[in-house]
Parts: C-alpha cells; sequence; structure tokens
C-alpha cells in the first residue's frame, strides 16, 4: 500500500475516528516517453507566451479566466487565498442514505479509509452499521485543492471513501433522436429478452482481462533483450554546467510545482492539514532551496573578501619588496660617491 495522502477524523454524532486516506485505485497502463525518432532523446515541452513566443517561467505563470465574450480576468495567488474552503481535518458524515439512491453517474474517484490504531473499535462501528442498516453515509470533505461530497461505504473490512461529482458536472443526455417515437413490436421485444437470457449470468471482474495493455507488454518485453542504454540528455543552452545538472533543474521546478499546487488547496492555517505526509515533505523544497541559495551566497560573499585580503596583501608585499629596491640602490651609488 503506498503512502497515506490525507489525515484526519470521520465525524458523525458524538463519535470520531481518527484515519488516514489512500487511493483505492491505480491504472494500469504503461506509460510512454515521447521521443525523438532518430535518436531517444525525450522531448521537452516548454511554456511559450502566445503573443511573443518568448518562454515563461513557471513564476510568471498566472490563472486566467476568459469569458465567452473575449474579456480576460487574471487571478493572483493572493486571490486564491482569500476564497473559503473546508477544513482539511474533518469527514463531516451530514446523513445517511440508501444504496440505490445514489446515481451511479456520480460516482467518482475511490479511497481506502484506515482507522488509527486507537481508533479501530469506533471504525468498527461505523463499519457494521452501515452494512446492517444497508445505508451510505452522505459526507463533505476538502481533497487536492477542492471541496466535495462522498460517500462512506463498506468493501470487505475497510470502509471506502468515494467522492461524488456535483449534480452541475453531469451533463443531459439532450439528443433529438432520443425525442423520436418509436415503434416496437412483441415478437421483437420477445427476442430481444430472450437474447439478454440467453447472455445472463454474475459478474465477476476477474475474469476479464485488458487484451490491448497484455499485447503491448508482451511487445516491450520481446524487444528490451535488444534495447539500447537510453540517450543521456544534453545541457540545455542556457545552462552552463553539464546534461545531469540541466536534468536536475528541470526535475527541482517540476518538484516545486507540484509542492506548490498542492500546498495552496486551503487558506491560511488550514491548508497544511489537506496535504499528504509527502506532501509536507515536497512543501519544505523551497524552503530548502532558499537555505541552499543563502549558503551559496554566503559562500561567494566570503570568498570575495578573502580574495579581497589576498590581493591587498599582495599589494603591501609588492610595496615593500619595491621599498627595500630602492634603498639599496641608493646605498650603493653613495658607497660609489664616496
Amino acid at each position: 500500500m503506498p503512502r497515506a495522502i490525507w489525515k484526519g477524523a470521520v465525524s458523525f454524532g458524538l463519535v470520531n475516528v481518527p484515519v488516514r486516506l489512500y487511493a483505492a485505485t491505480g491504472e494500469h497502463d504503461i506509460r510512454f516517453h515521447q521521443v525523438h525518432r532518430t535518436d531517444g532523446g525525450r522531448i521537452k515541452m516548454k511554456r511559450t507566451c502566445s503573443i511573443d513566443g518568448e518562454e515563461v517561467s513557471y513564476d510568471e505563470v498566472a490563472k486566467g479566466y476568459e469569458s465567452p465574450d473575449g474579456k480576460l480576468v487574471v487571478l493572483s495567488d493572493e486571490d486564491f487565498d482569500d476564497l473559503p474552503v473546508a477544513s482539511g481535518h474533518e469527514i463531516d458524515v451530514l446523513q445517511f442514505v440508501p444504496v440505490d439512491q445514489v446515481d451511479p453517474m456520480m460516482l467518482s474517484k475511490p479511497y481506502y479509509l484506515e482507522p488509527e490504531s486507537r481508533a479501530a473499535k469506533p471504525y468498527a462501528l461505523l463499519r457494521e452499521a452501515l452494512t446492517a442498516t444497508d445505508r451510505v453515509a452522505v459526507v463533505k470533505v476538502a481533497l487536492r485543492q477542492r471541496e466535495s461530497i462522498a460517500l462512506l461505504r463498506v468493501r470487505d473490512k475497510a470502509i471506502v471513501l468515494q467522492t461524488l461529482l456535483w449534480p452541475d458536472e453531469i451533463r443531459a443526455a439532450e439528443f433529438e433522436v432520443l425525442e423520436t417515437d418509436v415503434e416496437l413490436r412483441p415478437q421483437e421485444l420477445t427476442m430481444a429478452a430472450s437474447l439478454v437470457e440467453s447472455l445472463a449470468g454474475d459478474f465477476h471482474p476477474e475474469e476479464f482481462e485488458d487484451d490491448y495493455a497484455v499485447a503491448v507488454k508482451k511487445l516491450i518485453d520481446a524487444r528490451l533483450d535488444d534495447a539500447d542504454a537510453a540517450p543521456a540528455a544534453l545541457a540545455d543552452e542556457d545552462a552552463s554546467g553539464g546534461g545531469a545538472r540541466g536534468g536536475e533543474v528541470v526535475d527541482l521546478l517540476t518538484a516545486l510545482q507540484r509542492s506548490v499546487e498542492r500546498a495552496r488547496g486551503g487558506s491560511g492555517a488550514s491548508a497544511p492539514a489537506e496535504v499528504a505526509d509527502d506532501d509536507a515533505e515536497g512543501s519544505s523544497r523551497p524552503a530548502a532551496r532558499k537555505s541552499a541559495t543563502a549558503k551559496t551566497t554566503a559562500k561567494k560573499a566570503t570568498a570575495k573578501k578573502t580574495a579581497t585580503k589576498q590581493t591587498a596583501a599582495k599589494k603591501t608585499t609588492t610595496k615593500k619588496t619595491t621599498a627595500k629596491t630602492t634603498t639599496a640602490k641608493t646605498t650603493t651609488r653613495a658607497r660609489k660617491s664616496a
């Protein structure tokens, strides 16, 4: 099981159940990179301005909304910080509803809830209550920069938190053809029902397989033995170091981008509660970067002072040597005159 992505508590009535949240699903798709066909080099996607064509750094990127009539509203980080968001600590139970009242179209991403060791009993109490009453709990929770409604339901011995789409996020099936009157003869209905019955059975998802993913995996495995090592990336044109240094800059910017995006999930002190342990670690990276920059600046300043002192010392030594030479010449001339 991967690391928890969220920590909080389920609150219903006077019962409070501390829990950790884990992603309950993961896609099995094989991930590909875009590469140059001739030499295998990775393709970089750069942010460029559509007006002047210049590359734009991440700290110059803002969020903009364009209205249907072409007007543009640009929002800053401070604008989003002032927006209200729900507490990231609580999963508030709003009501318990029958399972069949939830439209499957609303179901979104599922997560497992793991109880803290001290909360095993109230966790089991909630689980068994949901099972006995054949109901699910409707809750409100703040996850990953947005507030969501969700369900608490039981799967085996675990309680699953399943986020839901908001009603206005589900589109209506507005097709004119569906309004057409269609005449169905009794014989046709009987034959259709007979066909359904002939293919009827119980659903066992483990009996099905993603044939395409299996074929892609076999194709890659067959070519891995003869494959060459991935080419090392060259340094960026503006980079003064080698290829590895250029790669580190890209990785660092990506890590900072993810940390900043996750840390902006809430306003003020509530934001850290909505991020995971790894998010907290990620959010400390900008501070580490500033610290490293400060240390580098301090080292440069020290080196500069040292170089200045060494230069001054050299000048003093040169002056002393010149003075000694002048004195020696004067003494020699005086002796010759005598």
